[in-house]
């Protein structure tokens, strides 16, 4: 490792930057807001510069540098664009001790400025050794959206109890575990979730009972999205990775279900139709008794929890035993789906209304308010209607739709599996059947379908959209404007 990374006490300490270009700029500013009594010698300056100066942050000398400018100094920066000059004030300053950063050849110095996520008081200091400025600040970028901006509320909670903690807990283990147990747990999550109040109350009654440690954990009901882990949130994703056990359904992908923390406990809870991992009220007693445990349970489920994911009945049985829990929407299938496809769900031209219904009732069944569904002007999505689909389109129709009606039947969507099978209600049943469709799908109805083969956009590996020429063409005689 080339230099140490450390993080030094700059407040009030006398500082000269030699330059005021952009780049002396950018580094004057970090020191500034380090507290650092920060003087700029430079021939011209920017208008940042002056203004700086005129509001008493820094003191602007409009000269060039003397080699008796480097006495008394703690920090250099050498940021002109005279690269023999940066070198000469490096040499000066490491030949007396002094701190020296020098921009653009970080070679010449002995100090980088690194790229800085600021959390305060947490800070996070990102460096390439001087390898590659712009790769440093493309990971900063990163880690800035990764990491709430509330961390730095949970950091100044903490350092108001520490003393309380301590006097609390005698070990350096105790304290360790009391700790990882608050910032992986119910206290944390409300800080990140603005409740700061509730926070440190929770925090006081923990401190005041030890036990708490060892009792009730926390349950995340946690909706992954149909399909690409690049739809997950960022919450989710925190949550997913800070989990001890995740309980998941068969609509969870690969690629995201990798996501989940290594060392997790995995328990399969899928779902098909008839067939059943997990019966939902084993799922709901499993979920008590591993939250009982202690454990940080992570509830994954496909799509949105609570648009056809039953996740209102799990956190009804939670609630009745008093488990803490966070829900986490996902983006439902419909939204994903349709949205991969190309086929919006409402159009200024062709639907004022969505309704989204499932294939598959609790009975078996597939017993709707058709006479509410069978409506034109509205966008209709079915969710667990492979089944169903012929029972679905006959009824439509039954009910006053035209046979015409387009419709889709999407597989897999958002993946790079996906394909889109298009007809109407009188051909899907058909299509359906030819092609062997199997789950997991959603079905489009309206006529916004049409507009697909002008909107998609996405073009999955398959590259396979499930219908004839013949067929796609029946539905584009009409230009759409």
């Amino acid at each position: 490792m080339g230099h140490l990374p450390l993080f030094i006490d700059v407040q009030n300490k006398p500082c000269l930057v030699v330059g005021a270009g952009s780049i002396a700029t950018r580094k004057l500013s970090m020191l500034v807001e380090s507290g650092a009594k920060v003087t700029v010698l430079a021939p011209n300056s920017t208008e940042k510069v002056s203004k700086m100066s005129n509001e008493g942050k820094i003191e602007y000398l409009q000269r060039i540098f003397k080699d008796e400018d480097i006495k008394g100094q703690f920090l250099i920066v050498a940021a002109t664009d005279d690269t023999n000059l940066n070198i000469h004030i490096a040499d000066i300053a490491k030949n007396n001790g002094i701190f020296v950063n020098v921009a653009n050849d970080s070679s010449a110095g002995n100090t980088l400025l690194p790229s800085v996520v600021d959390r305060a008081p947490m800070k996070i200091a990102i460096s390439t050794g001087g390898a590659s400025p712009v790769l440093a600040r493309l990971v900063r970028n990163k880690l800035e959206s990764f990491i709430p901006s509330a961390y730095g509320n949970l950091a100044h909670l903490i350092k108001d109890f520490r003393e309380i903690v301590k006097e609390k807990f005698s070990s350096v283990d105790q304290r360790r575990k009391f700790w990882e147990s608050v910032l992986q747990g119910p206290v944390a999550e409300m800080i990140f979730s603005g409740q700061e109040e509730a926070a440190r109350k929770l925090l006081r009654e923990k401190i005041k009972d030890s036990k708490l440690q060892d009792g009730v954990g926390e349950v995340y009901l946690v909706g992954a999205g149909p399909g690409d882990p690049d739809l997950l949130s960022f919450r989710a994703l925190r949550l997913m990775q800070q989990a001890d056990v995740v309980v998941y359904d068969r609509l969870v992908s690969e690629p995201i279900l990798k996501l989940v923390r290594l060392d997790a406990e995995r328990i399969y809870a899928g779902k098909e139709r008839a067939e059943h991992a997990l019966p939902q009220d084993s799922i709901n007693s499993l979920l008590i008794n591993l939250a009982k445990k202690g454990n940080r349970v992570l509830r994954l489920k496909g799509g949105d929890p609570f648009i056809f994911g039953r996740g209102g009945e799990e956190i009804e049985t939670l609630i009745d035993e008093n488990i803490p829990f966070q829900i986490v929407p996902g983006i439902t299938a419909a939204s994903g789906c349709a949205s991969y496809a190309g086929i919006p769900l409402t159009h200024r031209d062709f639907a004022q209304a969505c309704i989204f219904a499932t294939g598959h009732l609790k009975d078996g069944t597939v017993k709707l308010n058709w006479k509410m569904l069978a409506n034109e002007k509205q966008t209709l999505v079915f969710y667990m209607g492979l089944i169903g689909c012929q029972t679905i389109c006959e009824k439509l129709i039954q009910y006053g739709l035209s046979s015409a009606t387009p419709a889709a039947i999407i597989v897999q969507g958002t993946t790079s599996n996906q394909k889109v099978y298009l007809g109407d209600l009188a051909t899907l049943p058909g299509i359906v059947a030819d092609n062997n469709v199997q789950p997991p799908t959603l079905i489009i109805i309206g006529e916004v379908v049409k507009l697909h083969k002008k909107l998609r956009w996405f073009h999955s590996e398959s590259n396979n959209e499930g219908v004839s020429v013949k067929t796609y063409a029946s539905f584009f005689t009409k230009k759409i404007d």
